[in-house]
């Protein structure tokens, strides 16, 4: 299974909220940013359903207008960030080891809106392993957030 979405527009962000929401055992989040609080939104509902959650973020982005890093890391959501003088650019997630969101898009209201942008949604093990390692990587190499 492939799927592949553009924005601007809903689809992206449709596609990301219903992916996530579909977890039952543990997401990985690696994003530039997380800013739509629509997104926030559907993380929150899988805190609630105490799936395991982690996310990476760019520590530059943290302090943008909108960010909602800290708001997540406040929630008990564990949360690093990648500290080193280059961005951290990724955007993709992992849900339960299998299904791996990827693309351009940025998890904010401005590629919903405005931005022509695209994700990939895929159930390739080949993709998920190899998502999967980079976020392991990353997330050894990355800071905890504390606040």
């Amino acid at each position: 299974m492939e799927k592949i979405y553009f924005s601007p527009g809903t689809d992206c962000l449709n596609a990301i909220t219903d992916t996530l929401l579909k977890a039952r055992k543990n997401v990985r989040i690696c994003v530039f940013t997380i800013s739509d609080n629509r997104i926030v939104d559907a993380i929150k509902e899988l805190q609630n359903r105490k799936i395991d959650i982690r996310i990476i973020s760019d520590n530059d982005k943290r302090f943008d207008r909108g960010s909602d890093i800290d708001y997540l890391t406040r929630r008990g959501i564990p949360v690093h960030l990648d500290l080193t003088s280059a961005h951290m650019h990724h955007k993709f997630a992992v849900i339960d080891n299998k299904i791996t969101i990827t693309g351009s898009y940025n998890w904010t209201r401005s590629a919903e809106k405005y931005n022509h942008e695209n994700i990939v949604i895929t159930d390739s093990k080949t993709i998920s392993k190899a998502f999967i390692k980079e976020f392991e990587k990353l997330w050894t190499e990355t800071e905890p957030l504390n606040n």
